[in-house]
């Protein structure tokens, strides 16, 4: 435990920010019910949306960015510490086997690497070239998008690291749960700002300020993956079957959209090799795999225009 020594500077920073001031309407929660403690958060998480609606033109920038450098062979790479490193590593870890994204395409990383994961690495966050350093340990080229994640704004690992990529040349996202007046990373293409308010625990940015990032980063891999071609209707077509229970899932989306039994399904899907695109414009077109493959192609993956395409 480091006690000894002063930084009055770092303690007023801290004091000022909005992350970290008290929340009026939860001042007698020590002596509150367990219904009444749950009521407080419950009202309080119900701001969280609307936080989140108020920074929509913004979220829809950077999707817009993403898209693009996706389709120039880029990735979208997060880069957080605590609450907000972990959130990006599981948004990331959550890509392939959703939407069958290639392992690299999407990555999270966290300050204190791995261990940080699932043991506090508290020290790792409060040097910039830890960031910077992670940054180019990722090969990040002018082709990536990075985006920092900070709750507080103020996180020296995400700052470096974000700093490091607009030095690089990459495109730059920050997601952060301060105001958007009190922005002040000028090097930051895009920042993202659902301001929650004060925590219902002073501090404790794993609650409302962690849910925000986590509704904002849905957002971003979602639409952009939609934009991508990784949807038909509303259902997830390019799911990569590496168990069990996604096997059974990628029967249930060909009977869903084609009104095939399961049988036939299962059919389908081994002729398509057990791409559910390829099974869909088969199905949906009535061709054979190789011409659902060549108009895939030629619809850059979109499954709807593949099904449309008139020779």
């Amino acid at each position: 435990m480091i006690l000894n020594g002063t930084d009055q500077s770092l303690f007023k920073e801290i004091a000022n920010l909005a992350t970290e001031q008290r929340n009026p309407r939860s001042m007698e929660i020590d002596a509150a019910s367990v219904s009444e403690i749950l009521t407080i958060i419950n009202e309080e998480d119900k701001l969280v949306p609307l936080a989140v609606e108020r920074e929509l033109p913004f979220i829809a920038q950077a999707v817009e960015v993403i898209v693009a450098a996706f389709k120039n062979g880029g990735r979208l790479l997060y880069f957080g510490a605590g609450t907000s490193g972990r959130l990006g590593v599981v948004d990331a870890s959550e890509c392939p086997p959703t939407f069958g994204t290639p392992f690299g395409m999407i990555e999270g990383y966290i300050a204190g690497g791995k261990e940080a994961m699932f043991t506090a690495q508290e020290g790792a966050e409060d040097h910039e070239i830890n960031g910077a350093n992670d940054v180019i340990l990722a090969n990040v080229t002018d082709k990536d998008v990075v985006c920092g994640i900070a709750a507080s704004r103020r996180t020296p690992y995400v700052i470096g690291a974000v700093k490091k990529a607009k030095e690089i040349g990459a495109a730059t996202i920050y997601v952060t749960c301060t105001p958007r007046d009190s922005f002040n990373i000028e090097s930051v293409d895009i920042p993202i700002c659902p301001y929650v308010g004060p925590e219902v625990v002073m501090g404790s940015t794993r609650m409302k300020s962690g849910t925000a990032q986590k509704l904002v980063l849905n957002m971003l891999t979602t639409t952009s993956l939609i934009r991508m071609g990784k949807v038909y209707e509303n259902m997830m077509i390019d799911l990569q079957m590496t168990n069990k229970k996604l096997v059974e899932r990628a029967k249930r989306v060909v009977m869903t959209i084609t009104g095939l039994t399961y049988d036939e399904a299962t059919v389908y899907l081994e002729d398509a090799g057990g791409h559910v695109k390829t099974a869909l414009v088969m199905i949906k077109a009535n061709v054979d795999a190789t011409e659902a493959k060549r108009r895939l192609d030629l619809a850059e993956g979109f499954v709807r225009k593949a099904i449309e395409i008139v020779d």
